[in-house]
């Protein structure tokens, strides 16, 4: 399985429509994850054309991005890894356990908020910011997530550069 990855797009501020990278990624995803600050549903119902969207809530999004199906947190499968997902995971010093401590079962943590894209494994599991494809801060590119599931693992996670 083929999953796409996205954080914080932050509508309509920096994203007017699926910038030309983002849509190269999302061409062959079987499945799209966004980890919150979307800002406006209309991004999701954008990315729901290429396929099937699973979304978090972010600290940006109001009750029209939970209405759309985002809540706070997520737990899910995909092809047979237990996933979850939260837009804020906390300060970055003990972040590791802490999300060990709210997702126990999950063998992959995505997350958002920070901007600042982060892919490590910690004591089984893998935790996953993809950053922002469009409000990049003070990182040197916008960026994104591609993950390669197969059999239940984690095959590859990549975080891609698209600016």
């Amino acid at each position: 399985m083929r999953v796409a990855v996205l954080s914080d797009t932050h509508a309509p501020r920096h994203w007017k429509s699926c910038p030309p990278a983002v849509a190269r990624l999302l061409d062959h995803a079987e499945v799209i994850l966004h980890a919150g600050d979307v800002c406006t549903p209309d991004v999701l119902d954008e990315l729901s054309q290429w396929a099937p969207v699973h979304a978090v809530r972010g600290n940006n999004d109001g009750i029209d991005v939970a209405e759309w199906g985002a809540p706070d947190t997520l737990t899910l499968e995909l092809a047979g890894l237990p996933v979850a997902m939260v837009h804020d995971s906390g300060a970055s010093i003990g972040r590791p356990a802490r999300l060990r401590r709210w997702f126990p079962e999950a063998k992959l943590v995505v997350f958002g908020h920070s901007h600042i894209p982060l892919n490590e494994a910690h004591d089984g599991q893998r935790i996953f910011n993809p950053g922002s494809p469009t409000d990049k801060r003070r990182q040197p590119q916008g960026t994104a997530g591609l993950l390669r599931i197969e059999g239940g693992q984690l095959v590859s996670a990549d975080i891609v550069a698209v600016t």
